[in-house]
């Protein structure tokens, strides 16, 4: 594969433009036009449009499908890089998702961020069905994911579980671990987010799944972007909400229901390479400091 050519197409898709990819490069509009079209004609296809008088580069389908693989390639040569120059012999590549990620994992990356000897960390979000993919392909060396999938070549176990709290606006008489009835809670005020199947199922049994006024939402980041009055609620594991309460003026309560727990699970190659049995030695060890388990 022609190096040069995906570090001059990963310029071009970055800045969107092939001058201010050849100002990036700290080289001429002329060698990085080359470099891609070298690639290009290597890969049998047009990967970047050109359009005269365009301010921004656009992708072709080629070009959407051969991003991803291009990065990988980059990885793989820094990695190699440090490797030749001596650099930390410990490495860990970890996708989670982004409710993991943001709300469950921050006290992990701080223990292997600060061990000695340096643990060289590599994260990236993901969403499931990414993670496990990339575990496959060797491509991450652990993931973590709200669910799980059967696959032949991966091992999966649980390693924190936690309650489901409903999330409110602070209001008069409204105070954090009280217990609300359901029917306090209209369905169409709701802001939702689907943690998982066994929540889903559960939450349908007590609020119309098709209430057409809800707020859907995907990621939880959003979470305070619409949950702005104080008919308002949502349903969210503690972490999430113990996050919320420290931003801004939430309370944390309980529901008169039982939901079940949201798992988070790990998620790692059932034969790792050899390099990796410490540094997810050490994982593992802080896992256990962090969350318990055996």
């Amino acid at each position: 594969m022609y190096f040069p050519g995906i570090e001059a197409f990963l310029a071009i898709v970055r800045t969107q433009s092939i001058s201010k990819a050849a100002e990036w490069l700290h080289l001429s509009q002329t060698t990085v036009s080359y470099r891609l079209k070298t690639l290009e004609q290597e890969m049998g296809g047009i990967l970047v449009e050109r359009k005269k008088g365009a301010s921004k580069i656009g992708l072709t389908p080629k070009g959407e499908n051969f991003f991803s693989i291009a990065e990988r390639w980059e990885a793989l040569s820094r990695e190699t890089q440090i490797l030749q120059a001596g650099g930390s012999p410990l490495s860990l590549a970890i996708g989670a998702a982004e409710s993991i990620s943001h709300f469950v994992l921050p006290p992990l990356y701080e223990k292997l961020s600060g061990h000695d000897p340096s643990i060289r960390l590599q994260i990236r979000t993901q969403h499931t069905q990414e993670a496990f993919d990339s575990i496959e392909r060797r491509e991450m060396d652990v993931a973590f994911v709200v669910r799980e999938i059967v696959s032949p070549s991966v091992t999966v176990k649980p390693f924190h579980a936690e309650e489901m709290v409903l999330l409110r606006l602070a209001a008069e008489g409204r105070h954090s671990g009280d217990t609300v009835e359901t029917e306090e809670l209209a369905a169409e005020h709701e802001v939702f987010i689907n943690w998982n199947k066994e929540f889903q199922f559960r939450h349908d049994q007590w609020w119309d799944p098709l209430c057409p006024s809800r707020v859907h939402l995907d990621t939880a980041g959003l979470i305070t972007t619409f949950l702005r009055d104080p008919v308002q609620w949502a349903i969210v594991p503690a972490s999430i909400g113990a996050h919320m309460l420290r931003l801004g003026d939430f309370v944390l309560q309980k529901l008169s229901i039982s939901l079940p727990p949201r798992v988070c699970y790990k998620v790692t190659h059932k034969f790792p390479n050899q390099g990796l049995q410490e540094p997810l030695r050490i994982m593992d060890d802080y896992l256990r400091e962090i969350f318990g388990g055996a």
